[in-house]
């Protein structure tokens, strides 16, 4: 296959005809509800929603990509890009369906022994009897957005600080029952000749998570296409590790071609909704790579059986279900994304020791439910740009004052490791709705006039952006101190996943504030474009 591979027609059409079903969107609520150590049979009916779910979204992102605007879609990394989708999409709809005998039939579906319906488009009374005992869950999951208001992709209202305002429509949905939204989901499109088709998605009516008995050994068919799955799924994300750089490199050449500086805001709003909807793509890929690991073998099971009666170890990871970790302590990963900037500014800097950041949580264990990777990411990418800003700005102010100090030594001979930098300050506090990190550094802001660009792509203000190597690929997370102008509008994005926000206030001359918003309500459906 290698480079040999190409998007023929027929794959195109098929292509085309998923990108009108409907996508189901997952809540966070539902990753959660597997448990530290999922039960084989969940993720078996996993296995079979995600490769029924993934093709749909991956064919959007095709369509998208072959429809970008602006001649975008000629750019050859943006064709490079759109082949990787077409590629997966085509890999997961040609992967071996699993046979379903009876015997596993009743082993799957027998938590719905209740009801005389044993296929898998109604599961809706499997969900609702683990829900009893929490009704406002059970509203959740069945939460189908009957608008998009709430996506902040589409609605992307930039105001001079980047903030993007959204209401929430939960009123909405207290007096919808599960099939109301029968009508919400199926789409009515029309075809070219004019006749009005139905395109019912095939994952209509299904559901990410499903109970499914622990205490028991499952046929090995269930394992085998659980691995199955897994490998391609692994396949899948290795190829789409360089994404977000080989995107970056598209819009690029556009602008190369087009001999601007700037991306104008059809791009831009292009763009959002594109890595939007890679981090729902991710996620859905991440959970599940991550759920499988955690789900034991069959002979691993009757071991642990017999050691451990039948609960099974408690292991030390107990509080992560897939890459989601159920009590995330906010300032240990503040410390992680610190030491980790540090590090990456000292290499960059030669410094021996990076400007200082102090950490102030008033409260030392704040734990909420979140994705530590996506927290990770948003505290590293702002906590470089204030080193950054730091240490550029300081330097002319601190090297004049040194020089007052030692009248005898010239400007270029003054060692960064002797001057003191400003140091930045990392707050975390915790309300009822949300928890708050303000990151605040003195590196001198930013003009007022420049705020809205610092949301839109490859806008840095870096002279050079770094140049990817063919072999470049961001599996060796070896991120550049500054780089392609995606750390402030992506980070964005990551927070707006989950009902957050990042905004930035400026004070031209002194420094800049960063807000970052996270959702601790942990009720936020998917923002699907």
């Amino acid at each position: 296959m290698g480079t040999g591979w190409e998007l023929t027609s027929k794959l195109k059409d098929k292509i085309f005809k998923y990108a009108l079903y409907n996508q189901t969107p997952v809540s966070l609520r539902q990753m959660v509800q597997f448990g530290p150590s999922p039960s084989p049979g969940s993720i078996f009916l996993a296995s079979k929603f995600i490769v029924e779910e993934l093709p749909i979204r991956l064919a959007k992102k095709v369509k998208d990509l072959e429809l970008a605007p602006l001649g975008l879609n000629e750019s050859p990394s943006t064709i490079k890009v759109k082949n990787w989708y077409a590629q997966s999409f085509q890999e997961l709809t040609e992967l071996k369906k699993p046979i379903i005998d009876d015997n596993l039939k009743k082993l799957l579906y027998q938590s719905n022994s209740n009801t005389t319906n044993t296929n898998n488009t109604d599961n809706s009374s499997t969900i609702n009897s683990s829900l009893d005992d929490q009704p406002h869950l059970r509203e959740e999951i069945h939460k189908i957005p009957d608008s998009l208001d709430d996506n902040p992709a589409i609605n992307n209202i930039f105001s001079d600080d980047g903030i993007v305002v959204r209401h929430h429509h939960h009123h909405h949905h207290n007096h919808h029952n599960h099939n109301n939204h029968t009508i919400d989901r199926t789409r009515i499109s029309k075809s070219n000749d004019n006749t009005t088709i139905r395109t019912e998605s095939p994952t209509y009516g299904m559901t990410y998570f499903q109970p499914c008995p622990l205490n028991i050994i499952w046929p090995k068919e269930v394992y085998e296409y659980n691995k199955l799955v897994c490998e391609a799924l692994e396949k899948i994300k290795k190829r789409h590790d360089a994404t977000v750089a080989t995107m970056a490199q598209g819009v690029q050449e556009w602008k190369t071609k087009n001999k601007t500086v700037l991306v104008n805001s059809q791009i831009q709003t292009f763009l959002d909704r594109f890595y939007m909807s890679r981090i729902g793509i991710r996620m859905l890929i991440g959970q599940h790579i991550a759920l499988n690991m955690t789900t034991n073998s069959p002979t691993k099971q009757r071991i642990s059986t017999i050691i451990n009666g039948s609960q099974g170890a408690k292991t030390p990871r107990s509080n992560y279900v897939g890459v989601i970790c159920t009590d995330c302590n906010v300032g240990e990963i503040a410390e992680d994304a610190i030491e980790t900037a540090k590090y990456i500014c000292e290499e960059y800097y030669g410094l021996f020791e990076a400007p200082k950041i102090q950490l102030i949580a008033p409260n030392q264990d704040i734990n909420f439910m979140y994705v530590p990777g996506h927290l990770i990411h948003m505290l590293f990418e702002t906590l470089k740009n204030s080193l950054r800003a730091t240490i550029e700005f300081n330097i002319p102010k601190l090297k004049q004052k040194y020089m007052e100090e030692n009248p005898n030594i010239k400007y270029e001979e003054i060692d960064l490791n002797d001057l003191e930098f400003p140091s930045i300050k990392v707050i975390i506090s915790e309300g009822i709705e949300d928890i708050a990190i303000k990151i605040s550094d003195e590196g001198g802001g930013i003009p007022r006039s420049s705020l809205p660009l610092i949301w839109t792509y490859l806008y840095t203000t870096v002279n050079e952006t770094p140049i990817l190597e063919p072999e470049y690929n961001q599996t060796s997370f070896k991120a550049p101190m500054a780089g392609f102008g995606y750390g402030l509008p992506i980070s964005r994005l990551y927070a707006q996943y989950f009902g957050g926000d990042l905004k930035l206030i400026s004070m031209e001359g002194y420094g800049t504030d960063v807000y970052l918003h996270l959702n601790r309500l942990s009720s936020s459906n998917e923002p699907l474009p």
